[in-house]
């Protein structure tokens, strides 16, 4: 048996992807990474410069204000009014430049928000479009949703207002120190540079307690997300079978998990010491600079300024309280979305390899498969070739391997052991849009979108109104279309609600009609049609399956009897193959199979077959 190598080789793969990907590089490297990369993604980063240099520049004028301010007061209590004009001019110039600049700084950071937000928001969704079969199979539908919706919002809020603000509280509390050292003597810098230092330490401190809180917050939304979402799906099965009481109580602990992570953090808050070495600071700094004047070193309007710029530290001190706790949200938010991207997928979809119109040939060699994360085979050594244009029916118990091994005809999962044939082609060499085009596949449990039943059937094609009646005619599906109000442009609702269980397989047979692939597999698609229905739509499937290579599975007698080939599996092998008639009389596994179905004995099935 040949071994794949698939799972082995140390690649990045992909099943999908729009074309070059910008951030992959920086997604590997983490998430502090990956944020600069977006923030400084194409035009964000001339953007991101002028925030910064708008920033600087305010917070000087800021600065300058005080300073003119301190002046104007001191050449006013010695008697200097001719000075007052200039001073008044300047002042009211700066109070105005200031607030105007401050507004276009903020209209550029909320641009690179948004931007930052749309790009992060099709990356994620993107990536999970391009993962495999298994790994959406893994994941909880409600905590992907918390992910793609609620996290990506949190790099919006990373960028404006918390890195944004940061900056400005950055610039507000370097400024003024330099400014104090600039116009103002020298040893008033001590309490203020003490300040910054304490301020500093305690921020580290507690940004380093916030970090698995945030995590917390995070995980217990995603999870409350989660069983909201399985709820509201299943909730035919919660409401009968009156369990309603019990959902509840799952949620309620779950929101119970998040509402505790938040008082955790309002307590990290409440011991936030930076606000309390800010009083201490100002008032020592006023009382060094009252010492000062009592010296005749300072005079009056310096006090005032040199108050006004020590002022400014209030910014950065009771900024930082709630823009801090934003970022390590917005960190662990990141951390939780590459934690998926940067998942492993098994599947590539080698944009290089063979595109062509395939004939139908179907080999498989040796096959065997087992899930990802199970240690028990799902097949085992599974051998058989099927010609183009062949109908193969594939029969066997609940849990012996059919669905599966259909599936990985479209690699929508890769073979562990051997190999897979189409027209004595290894499938993996195959492009893989190439190969899943010419794959038709209907299951027993239809998934249609939440669209009209035009677009349900023209899914994946673009097709013309003649062509949707044509196939749903086929589908057996036109006469109960026709009875909606709006026909083909009725809306059918979430996964189809809106329909029976047969009309939605009807519409799903319609769209593989329009499809017209060169492999079809039905997996027991007409479980769920009426004996009346299934007469008529045998025949138009019949009629589809001429030079198409079919594999169906499937217990009705109707559609056995006319394969050309008959595959029985049990517990994941092959037990026997060939005709109807011949594994009636030499299969025990098939007539196991027949008997329960029809509650009959084996004889009375094979003189039907006879006469027939």
């Amino acid at each position: 048996m040949q071994k794949s190598t698939t799972n082995t080789i140390n690649t990045h793969y992909v099943e999908f992807s729009p074309g070059k990907d910008p951030f992959e590089k920086a997604r590997r490297k983490g998430s502090r990474r990956w944020i600069l990369k977006h923030i400084f993604h194409g035009s964000n980063k001339i953007l991101f410069i002028i925030v910064l240099i708008t920033t600087i520049v305010a917070s000087n004028l800021t600065s300058i204000i005080f300073v003119l301010i301190g002046n104007a007061i001191s050449d006013f209590l010695i008697g200097n009014y001719s000075a007052l004009f200039f001073y008044t001019t300047i002042i009211l110039l700066l109070s105005v430049g200031t607030p105007i600049m401050r507004l276009a700084n903020y209209m550029l950071r909320e641009v690179i928000a948004q931007r930052m937000e749309r790009d992060c928001r099709r990356e994620f969704y993107t990536n999970l479009l391009g993962k495999s079969q298994s790994f959406h199979e893994q994941q909880r539908i409600g905590d992907l949703t918390a992910r793609v919706t609620d996290d990506v919002r949190m790099l919006n809020f990373l960028i404006s207002p918390a890195l944004s603000l940061i900056f400005e509280s950055f610039t507000s509390l370097v400024v003024p120190l330099i400014y104090i050292i600039i116009f103002y003597p020298p040893q008033l810098i001590f309490a203020p540079l003490l300040f910054s230092i304490l301020f500093l330490f305690s921020l580290r401190s507690y940004v380093r307690k916030l970090g698995p809180i945030t995590g917390r917050l995070r995980g217990s939304f995603g999870m409350m997300n989660a069983i909201l979402n399985e709820t509201l799906t299943g909730i035919e099965v919660v409401k009968g079978t009156v369990q309603e009481a019990k959902e509840m109580e799952k949620y309620y602990s779950k929101a119970k998990w998040y509402r505790d992570a938040y008082i955790d953090q309002g307590r990290v808050q409440a011991k936030y010491l930076p606000i309390l070495f800010l009083s201490i600071s100002m008032t020592l700094a006023f009382a060094h600079a009252i010492i000062l004047n009592f010296f005749n070193l300072m005079s009056i309007g310096e006090i005032i300024a040199y108050y006004g710029l020590i002022a400014q530290l209030r910014f950065p001190t009771f900024i930082s309280i709630f823009v801090f706790a934003i970022i390590r949200l917005a960190i662990t938010s990141s951390e939780r979305l590459l934690e998926l991207m940067n998942r492993e997928t098994e599947i590539d979809e080698n944009i290089k390899g063979i595109k062509k119109v395939i004939e139908g040939e179907i080999k498989f060699e040796g096959v065997s498969f087992l899930y990802p994360k199970s240690k028990k085979p799902v097949l085992k050594n599974i051998s058989f070739t099927v010609q183009p244009g062949q109908t193969v029916a594939i029969v066997g118990t609940t849990g012996s391997g059919k669905s599966t091994l259909t599936k990985l005809i479209s690699r929508l999962y890769d073979v562990n052991e051997g190999k897979i044939l189409i027209d004595n082609i290894d499938i993996r060499e195959y492009a893989l849009e190439s190969l899943r085009s010419q794959i038709s596949f209907i299951e027993q449990d239809v998934f249609l979108f939440s669209d009209t039943i035009f677009n349900n059937i023209s899914f994946g094609k673009t097709s013309s109104f003649e062509e949707i009646i044509q196939v749903a005619n086929e589908a057996q599906a036109n006469e109960f279309i026709m009875d909606f109000p709006n026909q083909y442009e009725s809306e059918v609702g979430e996964r189809g609600v809106q329909l029976s269980g047969g009309e939605r397989q009807r519409i799903a047979i319609a769209r593989a009609f329009l499809s017209d692939p060169k492999i079809l597999i039905l997996d027991d698609s007409t479980s769920a049609i009426d004996s009346n229905t299934e007469d008529k739509i045998q025949r138009a499937i019949r009629n589809i399956l001429k030079d198409r290579t079919t594999l169906l599975i499937t217990h009705r007698l109707s559609q056995i009897r006319w394969a050309d080939l008959i595959i029985v599996l049990k517990k994941g092998e092959i037990s026997a193959m060939g005709t109807h008639e011949d594994l009636l009389k030499s299969s025990e596994e098939y007539q196991k199979i027949f008997i329960k179905k029809f509650d009959v004995d084996i004889s009375q099935l094979i003189k039907q077959k006879e006469d027939s």
